[in-house]
């Protein structure tokens, strides 16, 4: 296919013996490659001055601008032109970050279910990890992933309020712990919940946990078991629990101000988190 120009009409006038600077904009587009490009320059003589009706023709321009880089962007995408514009669109849906959050209910929290389509699946030859579930309030929201956070790679998703504390989950292999557990184990084979939080509390607050655990309970949901721990410090709050071949760790972490204005927001949260 062939380049398609536009240009607009270069205009220039008097008033009162002085040269008003001619402005011209010239937008190319070119299908082949999938990008467009808008370039704006200005002509001026020896002498002159922009006055009113120049800057009116001046925000015009930029207007039409923009609709020229507006109809680049429409064609690529409706019309199939293949584009740069695309993949990134493309790559934002796949990258990892897909929205899993609910409109906020009565009180002002949001249910965060993962995608299907979210990617991340830990190691090639692994089975697509099954979806989990928590709530959260209105305010919180999914941050960024960084490799070299606490964790690794095992971390799968991060949360975060500033006026509440942040949370994470890690999503590891059971094959640290035993070869025979199946592919669909249960966090009971695992082991007692102080195997569990001793073995993976200090990937969570990167220290030994010995002496820190406050508090350790084990609750049941739709035929799940769920280990439940408290710790200070640092004020951390952990759920876990095994699915398929993974085991599951989901954290919440606060200041201490924090953990003494929202402890029961906080508790709330780990109390609401299900693998589905």
């Amino acid at each position: 296919m062939g380049t398609t120009i536009f240009t607009s009409c270069c205009f220039s006038w008097r008033n009162h013996q002085q040269i008003i600077p001619s402005p011209y904009l010239f937008a190319q587009i070119s299908p082949e490659r999938g990008s467009s490009r808008t370039r704006a320059t200005a002509s001026s003589g020896e002498s002159g001055y922009v006055d009113e009706e120049t800057e009116k023709f001046s925000g015009f321009l930029k207007r039409r601008s923009a609709m020229v880089s507006g109809v680049s962007l429409i064609s690529s995408v409706v019309l199939g032109f293949p584009s740069d514009g695309l993949a990134v669109v493309k790559q934002g849906l796949l990258a990892g970050r897909i929205p899993g959050l609910s409109e906020p209910d009565e009180q002002g929290w949001r249910t965060y279910q993962r995608p299907d389509e979210k990617s991340g699946g830990h190691g090639v030859g692994w089975s697509p990890i099954i979806p989990y579930a928590f709530k959260v309030p209105q305010d919180w929201e999914e941050v960024p992933v960084s490799i070299a956070d606490l964790g690794g790679t095992e971390i799968d998703l991060r949360f975060g309020s500033p006026k509440e504390g942040r949370l994470f989950v890690i999503v590891a292999p059971v094959l640290r712990f035993a070869d025979n557990l199946g592919e669909d184990a249960k966090i009971e084979q695992i082991g007692p919940p102080e195997k569990v939080i001793n073995a993976f509390g200090p990937e969570v607050i990167g220290e030994n946990v010995e002496g820190k655990v406050l508090s350790l309970s084990v609750a049941e949901h739709s035929g799940r078991t769920y280990y439940q721990f408290e710790l200070e410090p640092p004020h951390c709050l952990i759920t876990a629990t095994a699915a398929g071949n993974r085991l599951y760790l989901f954290n919440i972490t606060a200041n201490g101000l924090q953990w003494k204005r929202h402890y029961k927001d906080l508790k709330k949260i780990a109390d609401s988190f299900r693998v589905v």
